[in-house]
């Protein structure tokens, strides 16, 4: 056994030298995705306090510990930020990752007050919505809008990979695939969730509701002389204010407009623009229903 293992060791370091880009060695310290999920984890702590605790919290006691977590945050958060910047440029120095940190620090209350409005449009929005309390325990939307937002002041502050990580975090979690890059205004609501996806140059307005399965996604990317796709650009829907999508619907380019106050039906494949107040939906044909009972019928649909 022993020299089968040693064996399998070198063989391993071979394939070390030979395949680049799957081992860091002698690389950039990268951030850690360990860690990061910490981070996460004290985020929702500070942003919901006594909703991610295993212990009641006092009002007596929430000066202290607020400031202990916002220090432990600091801390942690600040040495991720200083990673990520290094990456892109290894001299970075340590007071360009501090200034970043603080100035995310500093909207923290903003982010707060975007997730009151959350919680408030799916109370509004779900009609199996109990409480507030119920919302922020119980929704994986109100989590991943939560991290999305925050790791937004980062995207915006242009630090690499940490606002991707985040978001990526809080996809493994909910089953939500919000993009860092994307700009979503006040009182916006996913019911239910699952396989949502939200790309990174979509501009959501406020008051918007999307259901489970809906894809705000690129149409097709450019490519270079070469054949590689080039990065960037506009390639994501705009969703303008009180639009509401329902389940599984796709709608794609980043020269798409979903003008204000419409709604896009279930099952609704979209690559264009359409007006404001606008009701897009699919009609339905030849659905039958007949009593299967009925010995001398079927049950018959075509949609």
């Amino acid at each position: 056994m022993d020299s089968t293992l040693r064996q399998i060791i070198r063989d391993t370091l071979v394939s070390y030298e030979e395949l680049g880009g799957l081992n860091n060695a002698d690389g950039h310290n990268l951030p850690s995705k360990r860690m990061l999920g910490q981070i996460c984890g004290q985020l929702l702590q500070i942003v919901f306090p006594g909703f991610h605790d295993e212990n009641p919290i006092h009002k007596s006691e929430l000066g202290d510990l607020t400031g202990e977590r916002l220090k432990k945050l600091a801390k942690g958060l600040g040495d991720q930020i200083a990673k990520s910047l290094q990456v892109a440029d290894p001299a970075c120095p340590e007071t360009k990752a501090q200034d970043v940190l603080m100035r995310f620090l500093q909207r923290l209350p903003e982010v707060r007050n975007l997730l009151r409005t959350d919680i408030e449009a799916a109370y509004e929005g779900d009609p199996a919505a109990i409480s507030n309390e119920e919302i922020i325990l119980s929704y994986p939307c109100i989590e991943a809008i939560a991290i999305q937002r925050a790791a937004h002041i980062l995207y915006v502050d242009a630090v690499p990979l940490l606002p991707r990580m985040m978001t990526e975090w809080a996809h493994a979690r909910t089953g939500i695939d919000i993009h860092p890059g994307a700009e979503i205004g006040a009182y916006f609501f996913i019911d239910h969730g699952t396989g949502v996806v939200i790309g990174e140059t979509c501009r959501i307005g406020s008051r918007v509701k999307l259901y489970h399965g809906v894809t705000l996604g690129a149409r097709s990317f450019a490519k270079d002389d070469a054949g590689k796709i080039v990065k960037g650009g506009k390639r994501h829907p705009d969703v303008e204010d009180r639009v509401t999508i329902y389940p599984n619907s796709t709608i794609l380019g980043g020269e798409t407009v979903i003008g204000a106050s419409s709604t896009i039906g279930a099952n609704v494949f979209l690559m264009h623009s359409v007006p404001a107040n606008s009701l897009v939906y699919y009609e339905e044909k030849q659905l039958r229903i007949v009593d299967k009972s009925a010995p001398s019928r079927q049950l018959e649909w075509s949609i």
